[in-house]
């Protein structure tokens, strides 16, 4: 029996010396060596008392090494849950305890802090530091460099995510080895990569979009990666006339911008660049093309999904939307309340269907049962519309719907009047407790550089645009919107904070 995941994106690799990973400070990682390292690390796991099934929790670094725990995570048929390095003890317990991890990975500077809750949760506590050391690379490094490819079918889970979890629990995503691989042979195809391709790597690896999207694509094409620990504007720039592709979130594209390095002429050998986990500014779309010549391919995914559309590799790419459906996906917008899908043009749930949608969340039947229906169909929580060219636009979460005397509000509406005022960069439109209507409109506006927006203006924009039911109640200046690791703004840490602004004596 085979490992298709494994086989597929690692094994066929073997004893291949071209290089796989460039790295920040000159040197190289052939395929081989790459996977003989992973191979050190399953012996590692499997001494440390891992069988197949059992997950191991990973809060590391980004590094060389860090990528090949996946790998050897794939090949011995363990459940790899990768873990955002920002998440504090407390937060990591929940992970470690929900999960029933067997093993725990961590920098050796946390080591003393979480070893009494790894061992409380049953857990060998080993480490891994972002320069290769650690007690894993101890336990590795006399072991053999090749390992017996444990037998997995597509169904067998290859890994977890849990989901960001700004409202309750954070839920654990299985991800089978169906959904990884057939999302990744779907995105080589559409996306049009090949051996020849060198990708700028500056995403973290503790997400699905620079491991499951990024990574898993380079390896079944056979490609490279210049494999920066994070996004360094001067580290990206320097690296960009080596590379053909470049997979980035709407930050990393604004800062670029503002670097006066960043010309037509350094990224004229560019084939591909594309953006996700958040919106893109149109007009970040618009300066992008103005400068380079190239039209960023923005596209939507889910922890739950991975990739579900993208805007076409050849064809228009239109600013403001991510797309169409990829090949195997099923996409509909359905009514919230009755679940019947909607006619064209009309706002709704969007839900997906497809190969990559995941097997459903761990210890959660009853989660699992409300977002993912009987005939396959995962209930997003995005809400959205399919225009008149079939292209997929994204208006928010559902529940940053606002609902205000009654009346629906899509912030997403709201926000793209702002955006379009003097003086504004970006903003958000967010729902606030209103004694009369329920819920009620705040805008928050960042300024452009060097510029105050005037309110007072922008108010009466609104006010002559929209309906009086959408008017923002009240305008607020940020210096910036709070994001999480992946650029998406936290709009339920803008509620929080300005909830009360209408609340009574």
């Amino acid at each position: 029996m085979a490992n298709p995941l494994y086989d597929t994106l690692f094994g066929c690799h073997a004893g291949r010396t071209a290089p796989f990973l460039h790295l920040a400070d000159g040197g190289t990682l052939s395929y081989d060596a790459f996977l003989r390292l992973a191979a050190r690390y399953a012996h590692a796991f499997r001494a440390a008392g891992l069988e197949p099934g059992d997950r191991l929790a990973a809060q590391i670094e980004k590094s060389p090494e860090a990528l090949a725990v996946y790998a050897a995570c794939v090949q011995a048929g363990i459940v790899f849950l990768p873990l955002n390095t920002g998440y504090t003890g407390d937060e990591l317990k929940y992970f470690v305890t929900d999960s029933s991890a067997k093993l725990l990975l961590c920098d050796g500077a946390r080591a003393d802090a979480l070893r009494p809750m790894a061992e409380a949760a049953g857990a060998v506590l080993m480490t891994l530091d972002e320069g290769g050391s650690g007690t894993l690379s101890d336990a590795a490094r006399d072991m053999p460099e090749t390992f017996d490819t444990i037998p997995r079918d597509g169904d067998d889970l290859a890994a977890f995510l849990y989901t960001s979890g700004t409202t309750g629990r954070s839920k654990g995503a299985m991800l089978t080895q169906t959904n990884l691989l057939s999302n990744a042979e779907v995105l080589v195809a559409y996306w049009q990569f090949s051996a020849d391709d060198v990708l700028l790597h500056a995403l973290p690896i503790f997400h699905t979009h620079g491991l499951f999207v990024a990574t898993n694509i380079v390896l079944l094409a056979g490609g490279a990666m210049i494999f920066l620990p994070k996004f360094d504007l001067d580290q990206v720039i320097a690296h960009l006339p080596r590379a053909t592709t470049m997979m980035g979130v709407p930050t990393f594209y604004t800062r670029l911008l503002d670097d006066p390095r960043f010309t037509r002429d350094l990224v004229a050998h560019m084939r591909l660049f594309t953006s996700g986990s958040a919106p893109l500014l149109a007009e970040t779309h618009v300066a992008f093309e103005a400068r380079t010549g190239h039209r960023i391919l923005e596209r939507y995914g889910m922890t739950e999904t991975n990739m579900n559309t993208s805007n076409p590799y050849d064809g228009e790419r239109r600013a403001g939307t991510v797309g169409f459906p990829l090949p195997g996906v099923e996409l509909r917008i359905t009514d919230p309340e009755s679940g019947e899908t909607l006619p064209q043009g009309e706002i709704g749930l969007i839900e997906v269907r497809g190969p990559n949608v995941f097997k459903g969340y761990w210890n959660m039947p009853e989660k699992t049962a409300e977002e993912l229906r009987g005939n396959g169909f995962f209930i997003t929580g995005d809400l959205g519309l399919i225009d008149d060219r079939g292209y997929v636009h994204i208006l928010g979460r559902s529940k940053d719907l606002i609902i205000s005397g009654g009346y629906n509000i899509y912030p997403k509406e709201i926000e793209l009047l702002l955006d379009d005022q003097p003086g504004v960069l970006e903003s958000a439109v967010v729902g606030v407790p209103h004694p009369d209507f329920g819920e009620t409109v705040v805008g928050f506006l960042v300024p452009q550089t060097g510029m105050t927006p005037d309110l007072d203006a922008i108010g009466a924009a609104a006010a002559r645009s929209l309906a009086r039911f959408k008017h923002p109640r009240k305008l607020i200046i940020l210096d910036a919107l709070p994001r999480n690791t992946m650029g998406k703004v936290q709009k339920n840490v803008l509620r929080d904070e300005y909830g009360g602004l209408f609340a009574g004596p």
